[in-house]
């Protein structure tokens, strides 16, 4: 699902979000209802592709949480209404990579219980964000968050791992890296919402919107 360059987005007139944001957002650029449906179809598709493995999921935290959240209740419920059965765990790791709207060069990865139990098995990363190793994960930008961690987690030998992100940025630093999965792909913007932040505010808001110059000014640390 690609939104081009030159989209408008959503009049903010058009939507309910919380009162203490009025005036820090430009535009809604997804809606919640249409990044629901969105992730009811990737459960669809990490169903059909993984077999009777089971998943061990990383979610990727902060803001790969609501993402990561939604779908594995999916995929719950997918399997519940299947013969096939499909036993899920969870855990977590969060990364640190942004000083207000302005990627770092160093990026910090802090949590996870004993990575080493990923060993043999299928792993999915969820940005945002899987059994096969699936890895969780709210946005994948340049790419570069995403080796770094993947370069940690290879070390334990999944049996496979496979990375669903809510969010695909279109940068002009590409490195080449595309996730297994993703809902939207999106143009260079900063966005919030969905559990996406600006400095830890935003979180509480359930469409993915775009911060205006005065949002990003009166949450700046």
């Amino acid at each position: 699902f690609q939104i081009s360059d030159n989209w408008p987005g959503y009049s903010l007139d058009l939507f309910t979000y919380p009162q203490h944001y009025y005036g820090d957002l430009e535009y809604v650029l997804i809606p919640h209802g249409i990044i629901v449906d969105r992730t009811e179809r990737l459960a669809k598709d990490i169903m059909q592709d993984i077999g009777d493995n089971d998943i061990v999921v990383l979610c990727v935290l902060k803001g790969g949480y609501k993402f990561c959240a939604d779908l594995v209740e999916h995929i719950k419920n997918l399997s519940r209404n299947s013969e096939r059965f499909i036993s899920m765990k969870v855990d977590f790791v969060r990364l640190k990579s942004y000083h207000n709207d302005q990627s770092m060069q160093d990026m910090q990865i802090m949590g996870g219980d004993d990575l080493s139990k990923l060993t043999g098995k299928v792993s999915f990363l969820c940005f945002s964000l899987t059994l096969f190793f699936m890895f969780c994960k709210d946005i994948v930008g340049t790419g570069r968050t995403m080796k770094v961690l993947l370069n940690n987690i290879e070390k334990y030998k999944p049996k496979m791992i496979k990375v669903a992100s809510l969010l695909v940025k279109r940068t002009s630093r590409p490195d080449g890296y595309r996730p297994d999965y993703y809902g939207f792909e999106i143009p260079d913007l900063f966005v919030v919402g969905y559990a996406l932040d600006y400095n830890e505010h935003f979180r509480d808001l359930n469409h993915i919107c775009v911060i205006n110059d005065h949002g990003k000014a009166k949450y700046r640390v």
